[in-house]
């Protein structure tokens, strides 16, 4: 059996919707397990909702939630006619439960209510798709993933329960594989064992491909993307990206340590463990070969370039000049790991510590106001960190000129540089 996992790119429009149905029908290897995203930009509007809630601010919640509603509603006018009920039934069991809430006031942190909120995109995009593979006569079953895939709860960030997942992957999903054609479910999402919603982290769809993947032994996953592969840079910031048609599952995972955007962090351990090849290919061109990964190194790779803007650069300096590489730096990682906080450089000298982290205001400012404890703390925010994998000199002059770098750190496979634009 394979996965297949489409992103929200791949089903944001009516033509593109009938194209997975026609990309996946074209495999000949049954069964697939189909894992999708939201549709296009559900996930961002859905956050507009969960915000709004959280504010109080009630009816703009239901509102902005209603216009979520109406596009999946009028996407289905279009693509179903004998399975137009069927959908609708199912699609208002999903969408009562976030409604009800939505009357509620919030008395839980933001994060849980997030997830409630946003994991209603890949819930609606999956069934609509079903209904649209039945519609066309197709063999298609569908599962909400939450009855499955368990997790703790670290909302917005949870880590998969991993004994759970896989009893109940055995004894729900298996049989509906050998019952179906293709089985259609959601990325990104898991629940709690009190069947609380949660989340994996943005782009978590790729993770929840690998993981059933390496639970049902797959012999392959595809991620089909609106790329043509794998790419050495965005192409949205850099015109010249070029395809690597191949990789390995190391640099993948370093790739997306940095940043780059093509395959989440978490996504290569399972894959890795299990020897299941990885392959990126193109919803828009299939008949490209794309990107293979599995274990085999590349002979060479053309310099990788990652740009990351909204950084934030934090020193922490010893308060009594004492050295930082000893209890402080343990304590440090302690405030870090208490806050679920991942620093994306770190530099330190005798008596100070220099760590650059995505700017998310609300921790930075409990690391901070943790931290001042142990050290005197500054905090520059508005600021890039750019990094090149296989640097080459040329790559290095021509991506840090006329930028006023604020720190560097190079080792002999990567350089990273800080600046403000």
């Amino acid at each position: 059996m394979q996965v297949f996992k489409f992103g929200g790119a791949s089903i944001n429009s009516l033509e593109r919707i009938k194209n997975v149905v026609d990309i996946t029908t074209a495999e000949p290897e049954r069964p697939i397990l189909l894992v999708v995203s939201a549709m296009g930009k559900t996930t961002n509007a859905l956050e507009k909702v969960a915000g709004a809630f959280y504010e109080g601010r009630n009816e703009d919640a239901l509102l902005l939630f209603d216009q979520v509603k109406q596009q999946h509603l009028n996407s289905a006018k279009y693509l179903l006619v004998k399975e137009h009920h069927a959908f609708i039934a199912a699609f208002s069991a999903i969408s009562t439960e976030a409604e009800w809430m939505l009357h509620d006031k919030a008395v839980q942190p933001y994060d849980y209510y997030y997830d409630q909120v946003v994991c209603l995109g890949e819930l609606f995009s999956s069934i609509l798709l079903t209904h649209v593979f039945r519609e066309m006569g197709l063999n298609a079953g569908w599962i909400d993933i939450r009855d499955v895939l368990k997790t703790d709860d670290n909302f917005r960030d949870a880590a998969i329960l991993w004994e759970q997942t896989a009893l109940l992957t055995q004894s729900v999903l298996k049989p509906l594989l050998h019952q179906n054609n293709i089985v259609i479910t959601q990325g990104f999402i898991g629940s709690t064992d009190e069947n609380e919603s949660t989340t994996l982290g943005r782009e978590g769809s790729d993770y929840t491909a690998a993981i059933f993947a390496s639970l049902l032994g797959a012999e392959k996953v595809t991620i089909w993307k609106d790329v043509d592969a794998v790419l050495n840079a965005d192409p949205r910031l850099f015109p010249e990206a070029a395809p690597l048609p191949f990789l390995s599952y190391d640099e993948v995972v370093e790739m997306a340590y940095y940043g780059a955007q093509v395959i989440h962090p978490k996504t290569m351990k399972p894959l890795y463990n299990a020897k299941i090849p990885l392959q990126v290919k193109s919803f828009i061109n299939p008949a490209l070969p794309g990107t293979l990964i599995n274990a085999k190194k590349p002979a060479s790779i053309p310099p990788v370039l990652i740009k990351k803007d909204r950084q934030v650069l934090m020193t922490f300096h010893t308060k009594d000049f004492s050295f930082v590489g000893e209890k402080p730096i343990g304590q440090w990682y302690a405030i870090l790991e208490q806050l679920h906080m991942r620093p994306n450089l770190i530099q330190n000298g005798a008596v100070q510590l220099m760590a650059v982290f995505d700017e998310h205001s609300e921790k930075i400012g409990q690391l901070a106001a943790a931290a001042e404890i142990i050290f005197d703390v500054t905090v520059q925010p508005n600021l890039t960190l750019f990094t090149i994998r296989h640097y080459t000199p040329e790559a290095i002059d021509m991506h840090k000129a006329n930028r006023p770098t604020i720190l560097v750190q190079q080792t002999p496979d990567t350089v990273q540089f800080l600046y403000r634009e």
